[in-house]
Formats: C-alpha cells, sequence, structure tokens
C-alpha cells in the first residue's frame, strides 16, 4: 500500500519514528512531497532557534532511508481539486500525482473521506494504521516501538514508559497494546 503521509503524522518526532519503522518493516510504502517537508521544518521554527535546523537534518536523514519517498505534484493537477482547507489541497495533489493508496493524516475534518474517494483515495489515521499492523505483525511493531522508547529516553534523559509515550504521541490504541510490553 502506497501511503501518503501529511505533515502532521511527520511531525512530531515519536509519532514520525513509529510510523516509519512500522514502513520500514514492509507494511506499507512511505510518500510525501517537498512542499510537505518544508511544513515539517516550518512548523519546528515554534521550538525556538535551533528547532528549524534540527527539523532540516532530521529531514535529511528521512530522504536518506526512503529514498523513493519523495514525489513531485503534477503541474497543474492542484487546480481541478477541492478540500475544505484550500492550504491542504497539495497534499491531495500529491496522493493522487504519487498514485497513493491512502493519506495518513490526523487531520479528518479536512479530508473527507467523500472527497478522496473521488480520487481514488482513503484517509487513514495513524494509530489505527499502527495499531492494526500489530494485530498483523505483533513483533515487528513491538520492537520498533521499543527502539523509540529507547530512543526517547536516552534523549530526554527521562524513563518514559511505553504507554505514557505514545498516549502522549496521540497514539492511544497501541498505547493500549504495548503498555504490557515495557511497563
Amino acid at each position: 500500500m502506497r501511503v501518503l503521509i501529511d505533515t502532521c503524522v511527520l511531525y512530531p518526532t515519536v509519532m514520525r519514528e513509529l510510523v516509519l519503522g512500522v514502513a520500514k518493516t514492509g507494511a506499507f510504502t512511505p510518500l510525501w512531497s517537498e512542499r510537505i517537508l518544508e511544513e515539517w521544518s516550518r512548523a519546528a521554527r515554534k521550538l525556538g532557534p535551533t528547532g528549524e535546523p534540527q527539523a532540516r537534518a532530521e529531514i535529511a536523514l528521512t530522504e536518506a532511508a526512503f529514498p523513493k519517498a519523495k514525489v513531485a505534484i503534477p503541474v497543474g493537477l492542484a487546480n481541478r481539486l477541492w478540500l475544505p482547507d484550500e492550504n491542504d489541497i497539495h497534499v491531495l495533489a500529491a496522493a493522487v500525482g504519487a498514485s497513493a493508496d491512502a493519506i495518513m493524516t490526523l487531520n479528518a475534518k479536512d479530508f473527507p473521506k467523500g472527497t478522496l474517494a473521488e480520487e481514488g483515495l482513503s484517509r487513514i489515521d495513524p494509530d489505527m494504521t499502527l495499531y492494526r499492523h500489530w494485530l498483523e505483525a505483533p513483533n515487528a511493531v513491538e520492537d520498533v516501538a521499543q527502539s523509540v522508547l529507547a530512543q526517547a529516553r536516552a534523549i530526554s534523559g527521562e524513563d518514559w514508559q511505553m504507554r505514557a509515550l505514545l498516549k502522549k504521541a496521540r497514539l492511544p490504541r497501541l498505547a493500549k497494546a504495548l503498555a504490557q510490553i515495557s511497563d
């Protein structure tokens, strides 16, 4: 399955690391556009003067890990598309242009299922998607989650517990499912 990943899933870190970690297992093929990556770097400015440079470094690492993920938006495609928020049309255009199967986003209201269906797309939620992959391949998802947990502990210096980390990352279903593996 080819999945275009919206900015709100790529930024913040824990959600991105889980989603892309599961993608590395072959669960799905992640896609994004240059504009989506640019939105990620701009959003990181809110963290202060080091936010954007850090995001750009993370983007470079992400692109290196998934060299075929970046897709181009065909010229003029966005002009024929509609979404409730015109600022999201580029996401839809990238998905259509890349022949994606779905858009992974937290932004349900601005990506109506009916509108996406007209373009042969579905909208998927990162938490439910990760949870479903856990049901299909629990060991693979648990390994990714353990790696993300260890990384969060190392970077923050805090003794994060799996459930708390994933709930904070807006992944409550997965948090509940994985709570028993490290708490």
